[in-house]
């Protein structure tokens, strides 16, 4: 049998579909939960009694998703395999009064949330998305997808010293983008804007969470289109990996001996300490819910909970050529040489040795080559849900990923093979 592609352009391809389509954490779980009803999941509400049947379910809670598949036959104690992802990306958010100016300009008053990289966000055309909560209390998605803001940068002739001195931005006077003309702020304008736009009544918008976006749409990038650019691959790519395995570990007809998982949440860019967070009680509930529904006990959830893996798949860091000492020297992980295993002692990574065992029978059993992450020592390291969820819930778990470049920028790289060979990693991985 001849090896698949590396390459599939199909996947690719679904996959800059995908980021195009979710501006928002709320925008991509209404994107995966779309997908997932096509493969014949359905919603369960948490409000509700869940029986022990078998077939695919997923929770919705703001900006998280948990999505899990029950096989024929599965005991109370069925371990899960779980994919662990978050949805949100490093932006900015629109704050409680909005509508702000000065100088006969228009502005929106916008506050950074998570690490971006700021100077990424200057003189982008952008647009706005997120939910509108209204009167009765429901939600309503909105995406003005074309160049309505703009952060523009200060002219060279105004600040001859950033040749020498670098970029400098103060992240309250120099982040608030403009999006039109006029010589007093008027309250309630962009707001009243939105509801126009999304068939609202005016004034029945009570709430909101709204946060700028590029509106630059993702493209094949160099001579020979080996590279993606596009926004959010941080960490939507691992979101849209884990739709796509669990929907093919719930129809490709393996004999499932775990129940696969999805769990992608929110607020991982700012410490993951909320109801949609990873660090939140959703998972833990959603897996004890699904061990009870099948008529199981607390002995049979802690007899699950112990065999029980996640794969906590976020983006990694690429060599960068421009900055190669930044990196440890034994491990340059490069783009389209297959996903990369994370690893540090200190957990910030939650990865051990029984975890990579775990990850390379996955990549042997998909055919995917896999490289190695660690930082250089004398650089602090990133962390992930990983040791979140190791910690709260006590199950095994691997830090994995894709390596890219321009980490939290509005524009991210990354190779074009490298997320499907995640897929094809993570679907083996759920069919164990």
């Amino acid at each position: 049998m001849s090896e698949p592609s590396r390459f599939d352009r199909g996947h690719t391809d679904d996959l800059m579909s995908f980021l195009a389509a979710s501006p928002s954490p709320y925008h991509a779980v209404a994107n995966a939960a779309e997908r997932l009803e096509k493969a014949g999941f359905r919603q369960v509400a948490e409000t509700d009694a869940w029986d022990g049947a078998s077939g695919g379910r997923f929770v919705l809670r703001g900006g998280a998703i948990v999505a899990w598949y029950v096989p024929e036959g599965a005991a109370p104690h069925t371990p899960f395999r779980i994919i662990g992802a978050h949805t949100d990306s490093p932006n900015l958010r629109v704050k409680p009064q909005p509508d702000s100016g000065a100088h006969g300009w228009r502005q929106v008053a916008v506050e950074i949330y998570g690490g971006p990289l700021l100077n990424s966000w200057l003189d982008r055309d952008l647009g706005l998305a997120g939910r509108l909560t209204l009167r009765d209390g429901t939600t309503r998605l909105v995406n003005v997808d074309r160049p309505l803001l703009r952060v523009p940068q200060l002219a060279i002739h105004l600040d001859r010293s950033v040749s020498s001195e670098g970029l400098k931005l103060d992240k309250q006077r120099h982040l608030q983008p403009i999006w039109g003309l006029g010589n007093d702020v008027r309250d309630g304008d962009l707001i009243a804007f939105l509801e126009a736009e999304s068939g609202i009544a005016a004034g029945e918008t009570t709430g909101w969470d709204l946060m700028v976006h590029s509106v630059e749409p993702p493209a094949y990038l160099g001579r020979d289109q080996e590279l993606m650019a596009g926004p959010r691959l941080d960490n939507l790519l691992s979101v849209h990996a884990g739709v796509a395995a669990l929907a093919a570990a719930a129809s490709g007809g393996a004999e499932l001996t775990s129940i696969p998982v999805l769990a992608a949440f929110d607020h991982e860019e700012n410490g993951s300490q909320s109801d949609t967070g990873a660090d939140g009680p959703l998972l833990g509930g959603v897996l004890e819910r699904s061990v009870f529904a099948r008529g199981g006990s607390y002995e049979d959830r802690a007899r699950a909970f112990a065999a029980t893996v996640c794969l906590s798949s976020d983006t990694g860091h690429a060599v960068h050529p421009n900055y190669a000492e930044r990196h440890d020297p034994t491990h340059h992980p490069r783009v389209n040489g297959g996903p990369i295993l994370k690893v540090n002692v200190n957990n910030r990574y939650a990865t051990d040795g029984s975890g990579r065992a775990v990850w390379v029978a996955a990549c042997e059993k998909a055919g995917v080559p896999f490289q190695s992450f660690v930082s250089n020592n004398s650089m602090p390291c990133g962390t992930t849900i990983g040791p979140i969820t190791a910690a709260r819930h006590g199950i095994r778990t691997v830090d994995i990923g894709v390596a890219i470049l321009s980490m939290h920028s509005a524009r991210e790289l990354c190779g074009v093979e490298d997320p499907h060979l995640l897929t094809r990693a993570l679907a083996a991985f759920l069919e164990g």
